[in-house]
């Protein structure tokens, strides 16, 4: 499989223009509202019981079918861990990416949320850095956008899974009030390898609960 030459900017770019596009928007616009309640219709056997008598089935108390119930559930719940596979040592974090291209051989789709879950192993095993415009420092350190790139280049996820999770942290950093784009974030003066964690934990938070 061959691999990519994009750089953290060009990532933080694409991602950005996939968040702003109308598709993207209804996928992240009230993904944390509740579904309204539907009215259903009165019928005998729906009407109220006596104070006597238990009703005929424990369905009748619910305002949403069963499905839907366990369909939001199962939307809520956390991604299943990341199937066990050890990052690359210390002298992994060093070699240029392409050297672990074979890692990509047979590999499945994952979603963004597991992709991002990856990033932060990268983050937290390998380093954090803030160089403006680079995908690692000297020690092997990344960038948020180059953990990203990392991880796919790894074997978790595909370029279209590196695009949706950078959109994801957009979606997160437009909740909390920024308006620019990832790497400005990660480079801002003061920003520290906890912050760019939680930021990270956030998204994971955001993305798999509306099923992402």
């Amino acid at each position: 499989m061959p691999t990519t030459t994009l750089t953290p900017d060009q990532l933080d770019r694409q991602a950005a223009l996939l968040h702003d596009t109308e598709s993207w928007q209804q996928i992240v616009a009230g993904w944390d509202i509740t579904t309204p309640e539907p009215v259903r219709p009165i019928s005998p056997d729906s009407a109220p019981h006596p104070p006597d008598r238990h009703p005929v089935d424990w369905r009748d108390l619910l305002s949403v079918p069963v499905d839907q119930l366990i369909a939001d559930s199962m939307r809520a719940l956390p991604p299943a861990p990341p199937r066990e596979r050890p990052l690359p040592g210390r002298l992994g974090a060093i070699l240029p990416d392409r050297l672990h291209a074979w890692r990509r051989i047979g590999q499945p789709e994952l979603r963004p949320s597991t992709h991002l879950a990856y990033a932060r192993q990268i983050l937290t095993e390998w380093g954090w850095q803030n160089t403006p415009y680079r995908l690692r420092n000297a020690r092997g350190a990344r960038c948020i956008c180059g953990a990203l790139l990392t991880a796919h280049r790894l074997g978790y996820g595909s370029l279209d899974t590196v695009d949706r999770a950078g959109a994801w942290l957009i979606a997160e950093l437009r909740s909390q009030g920024w308006t620019d784009l990832i790497g400005p974030w990660n480079r801002h003066p003061g920003r520290t390898a906890s912050d760019a964690l939680v930021l990270l934990d956030a998204t994971i938070r955001r993305a798999s609960r509306a099923g992402h």
